[in-house]
């Protein structure tokens, strides 16, 4: 009996039309993979945070949010992109450079970003999962290791950015509920004491600014 491995794959070549589709659906799917390998994730979970900390509900609106962590990638990223368009774009247009290794550039720019800021043992994980490694120096490993280790990466530090800007509001909290049932007004719920008290104090600090700057400074020397 014929083996079902040895029969040939006498594919078509792939036609235009074809080839078009493939195309666009990959376009559909470039915004979000640049956006997970950028400074965004880390940024728009914190923010997210932030908000639910100050018990606003939909307010900054999530339209805002993401604008806002969107302006402040590029303010992050911004030595990156600088590279990547002296390195990569600048040479494609002229066409002193061929679109693949333009790519392959701007590639390389992104995942040094990421190695900077991904924790040695996710990247060791993922690696063990992938079934390659170890790695002499970190410029080898491969970006598909590179990835996901990058966002898990950046999901453990957002949270823990957000859990420390989330407890001086828990505790605004737990103080005006103490003192509401010290009172006796249990039939007064705390969110609509602690909420003006606590964007009252987050403004008096500058709130929004100490955490948009602690926000970019969190990255380090990823530039």
């Amino acid at each position: 009996m014929t083996e079902v491995s040895a029969l040939p794959l006498n594919l078509p070549p792939l036609t235009a039309s074809l080839q078009i589709l493939l195309l666009m659906s990959a376009l559909t799917l470039l915004p979000a993979a640049l956006l997970m390998m950028t400074a965004f994730t880390r940024i728009a979970i914190v923010l997210a945070i932030l908000r639910q900390a100050l018990g606003l509900g939909q307010s900054p609106p999530n339209q805002l949010l993401v604008g806002t962590a969107l302006l402040l990638t590029v303010f992050v990223m911004k030595p990156q992109l600088d590279r990547i368009h002296d390195m990569a774009w600048t040479p494609m247009v002229a066409g002193t450079l061929p679109a693949e290794q333009a790519l392959a550039q701007a590639g390389a720019e992104l995942k040094r970003f990421m190695l900077t800021q991904t924790r040695k043992k996710d990247i060791s994980r993922f690696a063990e999962i992938a079934g390659g490694g170890p790695y002499a120096q970190a410029a080898d490993v491969p970006l598909i290791v590179v990835m996901p280790a990058f966002v898990a990466s950046e999901l453990k530090t957002a949270l823990e950015i957000g859990l420390v800007i989330y407890l001086p509001f828990l505790v605004i909290d737990l103080v005006v509920a103490s003192i509401l049932l010290a009172m006796g007004m249990m039939m007064v719920s705390p969110a609509t004491v602690s909420l003006p008290v606590k964007i009252a104090l987050f403004v008096m600090v500058d709130g929004w600014t100490l955490v948009l700057g602690a926000l970019a400074k969190s990255f380090g020397d990823g530039s």
